[in-house]
């Protein structure tokens, strides 16, 4: 099983609201997910991610995709 760490998109019509989860590849952008690790709000900058959470599903295989990464990089959970 291919597993992502990516945005589940949330909020209102043009005002997104993301959570980062953990989810199988297969599953639709906003379905099912396996664990949440946190939020990205795009309007404020505002981000709140786990870190214990996140480095041990980085450490299992999850793959983070490219605006995670980003966001992974710049809190220190990826080198």
């Amino acid at each position: 099983m291919a597993v992502k760490i990516r945005f589940k998109r949330m909020g209102a019509k043009k005002a997104p609201f993301y959570r980062i989860v953990v989810a199988d590849s297969r599953s639709p952008r906003d379905g099912a997910f396996i664990e949440e690790l946190g939020y990205y709000n795009p309007a404020t900058k505002d981000t709140k991610i786990e870190l214990d959470k996140a480095k041990d599903w980085v450490s299992k295989g999850a793959q983070p995709t490219e605006t995670v990464r980003a966001l992974f990089k710049k809190n220190g959970i990826i080198g």
